[in-house]
C-alpha cells in the first residue's frame, strides 16, 4: 500500500519545518517555531489597505510563505546551521538529501497555491502577472545566496555591493509581497510602484537589523546563536562596514582572522573589538532607521486609510527596533 502524501516522512519534514508538528509528527502546543510570518502579511496588509479586503491576497500570501521556507531549508544546508526558530533543523534531523527535496516540495507547494489567485475573481491576466513577478523575485532571491556565500571567502566587498546583495536575498521577496498584494487590489500603477518601493527600503532595514541582531542580539530572545555569522566568517553588513573603515593593526587583524578556515573564540573576540573600535554598530543603527524613514516617505504618494497608515509606521518602527 502506498501512503498518502499527509501520512508519508516527505509531508512530515514540511510541517515540521513550517513548525506545525514535532519530530514525531505530534501537532505543536505554541507558536514558537512559526516565524514571523512577514512577507504573507506585509501581501494581506497593502491588499487590505487598498481595497479593504484581504481575501482575494489570500493565496499569494500563502506562496509567499512557502517560496520563503523552501529558502530557508537551503539555506541552513548551505550554513550548516543546526537550529532554527527555537528547533533543529531540518537537515540536522533527517540528513542533507531529504532536506533538499523538502525544499524543492515546499517551492512547488508555493507555485501551486499562487494559482488559486484565480478562484478570487481575479483577471487570467493579472494572475499571470502576479506569478511572474513572485518567481523573478524568488529568482532574485537566489541569486542572491549565491552572492552572500561567494562573499565568504572575500574580503574586498564595498559596501554597494553587499547592499544589491540583500536587495536580492532578503528584499526581493519582501517587495514582491507588497507589490502583489497592491496589484490585486488597485489597476493603479503609481501605487503599485509605490508600495513596491515602501517594500525595497523595508528589506533593507529589516535585513541591516537583522545583521545586527547576528552580531549583537539576545541568543535566548533569538532563537539560535549569536556569533554564528563571525564564526563562518560571513560578511554581514557590520564587518564589511569595518573592512572599509579599518586601518593599520585593526585591519591587519580582520585580514588574517578571515583568511583562517576556522576561527577560535579569541578570533571572534578580536572581531567584536574591531567592530567596535569602527563604530559598526551604532552605524548598522542608522542605516536600519534611515532605511525605515525611506521605506515611510515611499508610501506618502498613496492616500491611505488612517488605520493602515498608523499600521505601516508602526511596523516601520519595530522592524528597525526589534530584538528577534
Amino acid at each position: 500500500m502506498v501512503p498518502s502524501i499527509k501520512t508519508s516522512e516527505a509531508y512530515l519534514l514540511l510541517r515540521y519545518h513550517l513548525g506545525w508538528v514535532d519530530q514525531q509528527g505530534r501537532e505543536m502546543e505554541t507558536p514558537i517555531s512559526q516565524g514571523k510570518a512577514l512577507r504573507p502579511t506585509l501581501c494581506l496588509f497593502a491588499c487590505d489597505a487598498l481595497a479593504n479586503d484581504y481575501s482575494r491576497a489570500l493565496p499569494a500570501a500563502a506562496a509567499l510563505e512557502l517560496i520563503h521556507n523552501f529558502s530557508l531549508i537551503h539555506d541552513d544546508i548551505q550554513d550548516q546551521d543546526i537550529e532554527r526558530r527555537h528547533q533543529p533543523t531540518v537537515w540536522h534531523v533527517w540528513g542533507m538529501p531529504k532536506a533538499l527535496s523538502a525544499g524543492n516540495a515546499l517551492q512547488c507547494a508555493g507555485d501551486m497555491a499562487l494559482l488559486d489567485v484565480g478562484s478570487k475573481d481575479v483577471a487570467a491576466e493579472t494572475v499571470l502577472r502576479v506569478s511572474s513577478i513572485l518567481t523573478e523575485s524568488y529568482l532574485e532571491m537566489i541569486q542572491g545566496q549565491c552572492m552572500d556565500l561567494d562573499f565568504e571567502s572575500r574580503t574586498d566587498i564595498k559596501a554597494n555591493e553587499y547592499l544589491h546583495m540583500i536587495a536580492c536575498k532578503t528584499g526581493a521577496l519582501i517587495r514582491c509581497g507588497l507589490e502583489i498584494g497592491a496589484l490585486l487590489a488597485t489597476e493603479d500603477a503609481a501605487t503599485v510602484q509605490a508600495f513596491a518601493k515602501f517594500g525595497s527600503h523595508l528589506g533593507q532595514a529589516f535585513q541591516i537589523r537583522d545583521d545586527y541582531l547576528g552580531i549583537w542580539g539576545d541568543e535566548a530572545t533569538l532563537g539560535k546563536a549569536t556569533g554564528n555569522d563571525i564564526r563562518r566568517r560571513k560578511k554581514s553588513y557590520p564587518v564589511v562596514f569595518a573592512l572599509e573603515k579599518a586601518s593599520g593593526h585593526a585591519m591587519d587583524e580582520l585580514l588574517r582572522i578571515y583568511a583562517q578556515e576556522e576561527l577560535e573564540e579569541d578570533d571572534v573576540e578580536r572581531v567584536l573589538a574591531v567592530l567596535d573600535e569602527v563604530g559598526s554598530q551604532e552605524h548598522s543603527q542608522r542605516l536600519t532607521e534611515a532605511a525605515a524613514a525611506q521605506a515611510l516617505e515611499a508610501l506618502k504618494p498613496v492616500s491611505l486609510p488612517e488605520w493602515a497608515q498608523t499600521e505601516a509606521e508602526e511596523l516601520v518602527d519595530f522592524l528597525s527596533r526589534r530584538e528577534y
